[in-house]
């Protein structure tokens, strides 16, 4: 690397480790961010000499991004962001902290996703799903949809794991010569309802869909999640074995095993791996405190609400809104989630928005209590389980209370 590049890394590297030694955070911006400011083609220098695979999506990215890091460490050591920090200062910040490493997996925002295929030149790039998520600050899906198409085609090069299940995914990537296609299915279905290319309905029955009005349609995947393990192209059945709740996990298990393979690592080794996964930056993690056993689900969005309540027992639950910076301001979103499974259990709501939780609650007739504090959370459950659903920054509040739990 040039001499610019080598003070940033060091600097870089330093800043962070400050930032976790003086319990501020685990680095995983603050490196990155005053690296960039040294060298501003610092993250291009870094991923240079690496084979590089990209993560992004609105859901899922840091769960598929752990599972690909797994399933890639078979064949050497891989540099990847695995506290969720998903822009060029979290990706600059990871590849200076891990230093030269032959593989690199990243998850990278949507947004991003164009900017960052330009700076570190990836071998693979996995593209998971789109929704709606943070509106007041963000685009439109079908225009994300749409800078994704366009960034790809003009990268010919790049290898395109792509959901098959999701018609925005399917457009974005049909420009793309090297794409491989996945099923891990599609339950939130508001945001595709409408053909990207042609503006007429898209229409689905027994797990097919099509466009009523040109030939976009679902392709055939090579790699289809079924009876709780991954068919990989040779048609070979694989059993996957997770840590984690869910079936989206096995989806996003099956994607980073399709990633994996780009790479040369055969299913049936990738798959050993994924089981050793167990919490990503406190997500799905389970804590014991005074006498109860909390199990923290992250939920930003309403797709992502819709997974959290498949996953959650059928045991008191505690549900805590924000709405600052990281969470989007708007919270509107709430409206479009469907809170009728939370009738038959204990409900808490917490927060900043809390109110605005609570008036969507009565209107879909899901009884609560509201409190004003983790603590107060605690006392007002027995002992026992307790399921803790929070968007970003609830979540991270929720977190340190529980000393940041990994």
């Amino acid at each position: 690397m040039p001499l610019i590049a080598k003070v940033a890394t060091s600097v870089s590297k330093t800043a962070a480790a400050l930032s976790r030694a003086a319990g501020r955070g685990d680095g995983s911006v603050i490196g990155g961010w005053i690296g960039l400011k040294i060298d501003p083609d610092l993250l291009a220098h870094l991923a240079a000499g690496r084979a590089v695979a990209l993560v992004s999506g609105t859901n899922g990215k840091t769960t598929t991004t752990r599972f690909t890091a797994a399933a890639v460490g078979v064949l050497g050591r891989v540099a990847t962001n695995g506290y969720g920090a998903n822009m060029p200062t979290g990706h600059t910040s990871a590849l200076a902290k891990e230093g030269h490493t032959p593989f690199a997996v990243l998850e990278v925002d949507e947004h991003y996703l164009g900017q960052v295929i330009d700076q570190t030149k990836p071998q693979v790039v996995a593209l998971l799903n789109l929704s709606r998520d943070q509106l007041d600050r963000a685009k439109e899906v079908a225009m994300m949809a749409q800078m994704w198409k366009i960034k790809l085609a003009s990268h010919p090069e790049i290898k395109v794991i792509a959901n098959a299940d999701d018609p925005l995914v399917v457009w974005a990537a049909s420009g793309s010569p090297q794409t491989t296609w996945f099923s891990a299915g599609q339950r939130w279905l508001d945001d595709s309802f409408v053909c990207p290319e042609s503006g007429h309905a898209i229409e689905r029955a027994q797990g097919d869909w099509w466009c009523t009005g040109c030939p976009l349609r679902r392709p055939r995947p090579s790699w289809m999640v079924e009876d709780g393990g991954v068919f990989d192209p040779d048609g070979v059945w694989h059993l996957v074995q997770l840590q984690l709740p869910g079936r989206v996990n096995i989806g996003n298990a099956a994607t980073a095993l399709a990633v994996a393979a780009e790479f040369g690592v055969r299913p049936i080794d990738g798959v050993r791996t994924l089981k050793q996964v167990a919490s990503i930056a406190g997500r799905y993690a389970q804590v014991d405190k005074d006498g109860r056993n909390l199990r923290l689900l992250l939920a930003k969005n309403p797709a992502s609400w819709l997974e959290a309540f498949d996953m959650a027992d059928q045991v008191p639950t505690l549900l805590s809104i924000n709405a600052r910076d990281p969470d989007g301001l708007d919270t509107s979103w709430l409206w479009d989630v469907d809170f009728a499974p939370l009738r038959d259990r204990p409900v808490l709501i917490t927060g900043d928005r809390a109110f605005d939780l609570a008036v969507r609650l009565q209107v879909n007739q899901v009884q609560f209590r509201h409190v004003q504090t983790f603590d107060e959370a605690l006392r007002s459950v027995p002992p026992g389980r307790l399921e803790v659903i929070a968007n970003y920054t609830a979540f991270q509040d929720i977190r340190a209370e529980l000393d940041r739990v990994n």
